[in-house]
């Protein structure tokens, strides 16, 4: 019987060499988790046997369970490197339609040829389908995806509308606006432009000249017309107050020389200040904008929508402390403020994911995109996941039917883009527990030495 006894106590210690040499040789494996050796003691009893004689009958290893606890995160310059700080697995499948599940605490994915986000097995990482505002279209496992980060560009975006603000020299000289040529520099006082985009993406040139008025029955008035690509544009007004479009404006420039055009007219105070926009039959547009005509194939050549108008927008702010708004002061003509609402054609320039795994693709043009929520899965009991190979983890009875969610949310931990989670293993600790489970094994085998030296004298009793 003491062999036996002494024979599970070297097993036993040679199991925790066992284990602790295995934490040991993963002490730099991304997302591993450290085992830990169970023993229990055996007794073998009858009810007749006498209970309180009874030795015992050695050990027996009952479980090597892993220990679940946190890893301290190590931070990379990869933004598909990901760590989970709290609760949680990350979800994956060997392939795009399989639907059997791994998971696991490894972040170290990557993109593979068709652009998945893949671990280092090849196993596609699953995500919840988003809508366009980021919120998740659905939380159950059964819903996930592969996370793929599109190689589309962005989709561009017509310009509908341009802001701009500008002081105009109120010492400027008065000119004859019926004289106005876009190819004089001497017709007109000043000019500026901006970069506007058609529904394709394309760029055009959007040019405002502007001329003081020198009809001597008025005073501090401008006009204001407009040139896309070097081609003379109608303006009308935006709001619609002015019951008959071809007054809405003022004609100006020589027809002959194919320079006419319908401008706006704006008109400023004795203090420099924006007064609004007057239009041929004495109105004023109310939201004081005015808006070009339908740009038309001659411009637009290139296929784009041939219908589209801008509108220029001089944001008057009646009653506002400090109105950002054109001013007539006597300084230089200055642009203070020149913006447009298009974009162009945008590709992807790289991606970023949040806290709560929301993945948004970033693009050139200055626009994101949610793209997908990175699942993440927990268990009643982890302890009873099925180990594989890779620091991952399959779903059993013991470990009950695994429960999807978002990160942040309930008991689910959060997710750090650009960071890996190292192994929870305590070196220190795994080479003390190494050198107790050498003595304990040494203190083993003697005890069978022992019972081989008593076995050898009965033997040479004479």
């Amino acid at each position: 019987m003491s062999f036996n006894i002494a024979l599970s106590g070297v097993s036993a210690a040679q199991k925790d060499l066992d284990v602790t040499a295995n934490n040991i040789a993963n002490v730099n494996t991304v997302g591993f988790k450290e085992s830990r050796a169970e023993f229990g003691d055996v007794y073998a009893a009858s009810l007749l046997a006498g209970g309180k004689t009874k030795v015992g009958d050695g050990v027996l290893t009952q479980d090597v369970a892993q220990q679940f606890s946190q890893g301290s995160l190590q931070f990379t310059n990869t933004a598909l490197d990901l760590a989970i700080t709290g609760n949680g697995f990350f979800a994956t499948v060997p392939e795009i339609t399989s639907r059997d599940f791994s998971f696991t605490r490894a972040g170290q994915f990557k993109l593979d040829d068709n652009n998945f986000v893949v671990n280092s097995n090849g196993d596609n990482l699953l995500g919840f389908p988003v809508n366009a505002d980021g919120t998740s279209a659905s939380v159950a496992l059964s819903t996930t995806e592969p996370v793929r980060i599109p190689d589309s560009s962005g989709s561009p975006q017509q310009t509908s509308e341009v802001d701009i603000r500008m002081n105009l020299p109120a010492g400027d000289q008065a000119l004859d606006p019926a004289q106005f040529d876009p190819d004089d520099p001497l017709t007109y006082n000043d000019s500026t432009s901006v970069t506007v985009y058609d529904s394709l993406g394309d760029s055009h040139v959007m040019t405002y000249y502007f001329i003081k008025d020198n009809d001597p029955a008025v005073d501090n008035e401008w006009y204001v017309a407009t040139a896309v690509d070097d081609q003379l544009v109608d303006m009308t007004n935006a709001d619609g107050s002015d019951s008959d479009p071809t007054t809405a404006t003022h004609a100006i420039g020589n027809a002959a020389a194919g320079s006419e055009v319908s401008a706006a007219k704006l008109q400023f105070s004795e203090g420099g200040d924006f007064i609004g926009i007057e239009s041929a039959d004495g109105n004023t547009a109310l939201d004081f904008k005015i808006q070009t005509e339908a740009l038309g194939p001659g411009i637009l050549s290139n296929g784009s929508d041939d219908a589209q108008q801008i509108t220029i927008d001089f944001n008057l702010t009646p009653g506002s402390a400090t109105p950002n708004e054109p001013t007539q002061f006597a300084s230089g003509f200055e642009v203070t403020s020149l913006e447009q609402d298009g974009l162009p054609v945008g590709r992807l320039t790289g991606i970023d994911i949040g806290a709560d795994g929301l993945v948004r693709a970033t693009f050139s043009n200055g626009t994101s995109e949610p793209i997908v929520r990175v699942a993440l899965v927990r268990f009643a009991n982890e302890q009873g996941l099925t180990q594989q190979n890779s620091t991952q983890w399959q779903e059993s009875i013991e470990s009950g039917e695994a429960l999807a969610g978002e990160a942040t949310t309930g008991t689910f931990g959060e997710i750090n883009s650009s960071a890996l989670e190292q192994a929870n293993v305590n070196l220190t600790t795994e080479l003390i527990d190494m050198i107790i489970a050498q003595r304990n094994f040494q203190a083993n085998s003697r005890a069978l030495e022992v019972n081989n030296q008593l076995n050898q004298t009965i033997l040479n009793i004479r």
